[in-house]
């Protein structure tokens, strides 16, 4: 069930939102500073790519770096990539069969604002990292 909700979600709106994460990777790839945020951004893009069967947990080990660098994130790409959430999801939602997909793309806005202290991790192994 998780690969045909996988197709389904990359079809409608992954392969979109996977853009848009790659897009702000590259542009905070440019300077060295920026290059610790571009790689969350291609790790998030993955799981926007391909989400069921994965989740987000916060990592117990992130510390004050993290929430500086959270700041940060959330001035330079955060609030895009979150409002590219809302606005696909709301699309989704309009349509029974979306609805399902429009949730999925709320429950992504979290990490798409604040992604550095957590991990993506498969569902059967939420505790696996820890």
């Amino acid at each position: 069930m998780k690969t045909i909700l996988n197709v389904i979600w990359l079809i409608l709106s992954g392969f979109w939102l996977f853009l848009g994460y790659v897009l702000a990777g590259v542009l905070l790839c440019i300077t060295i500073i920026g290059i610790p945020f571009g790689i969350a951004s291609f790790r998030i893009g993955i799981y926007a790519l391909w989400p069921f069967g994965h989740m987000a947990v916060e990592r117990r080990d992130a510390g004050a770096p993290s929430c500086v660098g959270n700041v940060l994130w959330l001035i330079l790409a955060g609030w895009w990539l979150a409002l590219a959430h809302i606005i696909t999801g709301v699309a989704l939602c309009v349509t029974i069969i979306g609805i399902p997909f429009g949730i999925a793309n709320f429950k992504m806005i979290p990490i798409s604002l604040l992604p550095l202290g957590r991990e993506i991790v498969p569902t059967d192994r939420p505790f696996a990292s820890r």
